[in-house]
């Protein structure tokens, strides 16, 4: 009896293991490797866009004499979105904004991105996508413009307001970290301009309603509140 009870129990764990198993694999098969060709799929994209924008920067470079350019914005995707030949008509501009960019991702194209270029005014924005490391590396790229560019006038863009589920909770974080990128401006002499508090609506505690698609990322509206904190400072710098 014994030996018959000892193998009905190894026959129910045999078939239990393959019940997990089969489990095991429709699961691999149906959610996770195609999570996985998702995400390789996407990090594919990510790098044809970042190569694609890297090869412009440089076929811009080359055609642009040192100092032509009168402003080069840099950052992520709020400056990627940035019509700037629509909201600064009277200047010469270069966007060189990739979304998606963090701090880390900024510093390591600064060749490409800017110290090739040699433009008169460079404008960051930057940080929003890794607001908890971005001080990590905000200052060597400071660092790294004042002994590349020692010409170059730096202005540096407060982060914004913002708001919904997503990116609303972060904004006492950006209020936060704003203090710090003041700081850092006035420590390296560069212009420190304040976008969070025009963007920001005290009543609902984010940003006001229409300035931005997804409560990020600008709309016109935004980019024309936003245009219209950074152009006095321009037109100071420029001496036009």
């Amino acid at each position: 009896m014994k030996l018959f009870r000892n193998k009905i129990f190894l026959i129910v764990c045999c078939a239990l293991l393959a019940v997990a198993l089969i489990i095991g694999a429709i699961v691999y098969f149906a959610v996770i490797l195609p999570e996985q060709r998702q995400e390789e799929e996407w990090a594919r994209q990510v790098q044809e866009y970042r190569d694609a924008k890297t090869a412009q920067y440089r076929q811009e470079n080359a055609e642009y004499d040192d100092y032509e350019v009168d402003v080069a914005f840099l950052g992520d995707s709020l400056t990627d979105g940035y019509d700037l030949a629509k909201y600064y008509p009277q200047y010469v501009t270069t966007n060189r904004g990739i979304s998606g960019d963090t701090t880390f991702d900024l510093e390591g194209r600064l060749e490409v991105s800017v110290y090739d270029l040699k433009p008169k005014v460079a404008v960051i924005l930057i940080g929003a996508n890794n607001m908890d490391t971005m001080f990590e590396n905000y200052e060597d790229i400071l660092i790294g413009l004042r002994q590349n560019l020692p010409d170059t006038k730096v202005v540096l863009l407060s982060l914004t307001a913002m708001g919904g589920e997503h990116w609303g909770r972060k904004n006492q974080l950006a209020a936060y970290n704003n203090v710090t990128i003041k700081l850092l401006a006035e420590k390296y002499g560069c212009t420190y301009i304040d976008l969070y508090t025009p963007l920001y609506d005290v009543s609902i505690r984010e940003v006001y309603e229409g300035y931005t698609s997804d409560g990020g990322h600008l709309t016109h509206e935004g980019y024309a509140v936003v245009t219209a904190q950074i152009t006095p400072v321009l037109e100071t710098l420029l001496g036009k």
